[in-house]
């Protein structure tokens, strides 16, 4: 079988053996020495600049290796770990690359002195085993999670280098009591904790951070699709879509040929009676709520508004997944 030809750019070049390992060595001691001074309750806050030309000041190391751009791979790497420490703990993502950063720095005179990767991997691995052990038998303590003063102080170390310090109060109690809202515990004793689905900030502009509080259900920043519509609604019916209340549309371009004034009434006529049906099927549930993540006709409005239904539509699917947890329900998705 013929080897594949690879087609390299005219600047390319390979390298191998301890010159590649003393290099990308370099290269994540590089991106160590970059987020350094952001670890410790003396750290620094970067000044980064998005795509969008926004402005942004933090100390969080996975938000600033974010705005990073690198070509070297070990450096990509080392940005991955730090992606990886945030999606798993939420916490520590300077604090791993600094430590990656010095364990590849204490390699590099073995590597110099000919010592076998292997060799270094090996001990780095029988080190990891005995900081576990001794963390787990003579560092840890057992915590009581029901416990709201030992959970608050946990959250105090974490919040404690970050720009919120001087609401740690305020912001430890919320996200606390956020954590608990989306807890679920099902009958065989497993616990579900899925922050990142059913956790949900929403910034409002104007008032100040102490203004800040959790709610216990859903917020979106919607408003209902007529201004007849009721506003506040105690204890509703919901009914959740996945499709338009609006008349269907051809999928390519279409062309209709009237020869009579008639017809034009018949064709308006017929997407009327189809939008009626529609909301006659949606009526007949008797909800007082209706969300949907599509559209909603001007007519489809007039038949659910004389019907006492409220309407609120494009709603993200985030957030029909969120009031489906909060209610109970799931979303239909049938097409009408």
């Amino acid at each position: 079988m013929q080897a594949p030809m690879l087609v390299l750019k005219s600047n390319s070049k390979r390298e191998s053996g301890r010159k590649v390992q003393l290099s990308n060595i370099k290269a994540a001691k590089t991106i160590s020495d970059v987020i350094r001074t952001c670890l410790g309750p003396k750290a620094m806050l970067k000044m980064l600049m998005d795509p969008m030309g926004g402005i942004v000041m933090t100390n969080d190391g996975n938000a600033i290796l974010r705005e990073i751009q690198v070509q070297h791979p070990a450096a990509k790497s080392m940005i991955e770990i730090s992606r990886t420490q945030d999606e798993e703990v939420g916490d520590g993502t300077t604090s791993v690359i600094v430590l990656a950063g010095e364990l590849l720095k204490v390699a590099e005179p073995f590597l110099v002195e000919n010592m076998h990767p292997t060799v270094v991997i090996a001990a780095y691995r029988q080190a990891l085993e005995d900081a576990v052990d001794i963390m787990r038998n003579e560092i840890a303590v057992p915590v009581d999670t029901n416990n709201r003063d030992e959970m608050i102080k946990i959250i105090k170390s974490s919040l404690g280098t970050k720009f919120m310090k001087g609401w740690n109060d305020l912001a430890c109690g919320i996200a606390l009591d956020a954590v608990r809202c989306v807890h679920l515990e099902d009958k065989g004793g497993v616990k579900e904790i899925d922050i990142k689905r059913y956790a949900k900030v929403e910034k409002v502009p104007g008032g100040s951070i102490e203004m800040s509080e959790i709610l216990d259900g859903v917020m979106f920043n919607k408003d209902v699709t007529h201004t007849g519509m009721r506003r506040r609604i105690e204890n509703p019916r919901i009914v959740m879509l996945d499709s338009n209340l609006e008349y269907k549309k051809g999928e390519s371009q279409t062309n209709l040929e009237f020869m009579q004034e008639t017809d034009f009434r018949k064709i308006l006529q017929l997407e009327e009676d189809y939008i009626r049906n529609i909301c006659n099927d949606i009526i007949a549930i008797k909800p007082d709520l209706v969300l949907t993540e599509k559209g909603v006709s001007d007519l489809a409005q007039h038949f659910l508004l004389k019907a006492g239904v409220s309407v609120i539509r494009r709603l993200r699917k985030s957030d029909m997944n969120r009031v489906a947890r909060a209610v109970g329900g799931q979303t239909a998705a049938q097409k009408f």
